[in-house]
């Protein structure tokens, strides 16, 4: 349920959701929304997660039912296990084919959000400070623009050094870069 609802958020949109991925349309559309596309795997594999989560609370008061080594209710056990390993198996191959195999990512807007985002100036403490990276932070989430152009406009560093210090894959590695 987790991964299908993550998948579902990463897919919202295009205008006002997160748009960081993008499902294959497998349906004409949404019933009542003309031109919208369903995530309809992870909502299928939502609704397998849930079927599951209620076949395991039968399993779990079944299983409490026993007295000391008799359970008359040993066969709803076994029958509700057995469903959950096929609806799990069945479901689970369903969004690796359909889902997770074949979207695509929106690298646009991953890059866009990612130049916004105030975490880039902590990259910025150890040379301006972190009052100044503060400001620069402020700054840019107010006016809407990326942190290296506010940096770039507040602070002495040039892009090619601001460039190499909010870098995001190196910032990734751990220490300064420099």
């Amino acid at each position: 349920m987790k991964i299908a609802n993550d998948l579902r958020w990463m897919n919202s949109g295009p205008l006002a959701g997160f748009g960081e991925i993008e499902l294959v349309a497998l349906q004409p559309g949404s019933s009542i929304m003309p031109g919208k596309v369903n995530p309809v795997i992870p909502e299928a594999t939502a609704m397998v997660a849930a079927q599951v989560i209620g076949n395991d609370a039968t399993i779990t008061v079944a299983g409490q039912a026993g007295t000391f080594q008799l359970n008359v209710m040993l066969p709803v056990i076994a029958y509700n296990i057995l469903q959950n390993i096929e609806l799990i198996g069945n479901i689970s191959q369903v969004l690796a084919d359909k889902a997770l195999a074949t979207f695509t990512v929106r690298e646009d807007n991953l890059q866009q959000a990612l130049s916004k985002n105030p975490i880039l100036v902590t990259a910025l403490n150890p040379i301006i400070g972190y009052e100044k990276a503060a400001q620069v932070a402020k700054a840019a989430y107010k006016q809407g623009q990326p942190i290296i152009d506010v940096a770039l406009e507040m602070t002495g560093l040039s892009r090619e050094e601001l460039e190499k210090l909010l870098n995001p894959k190196a910032l990734t590695k751990g220490g300064v870069s420099r």
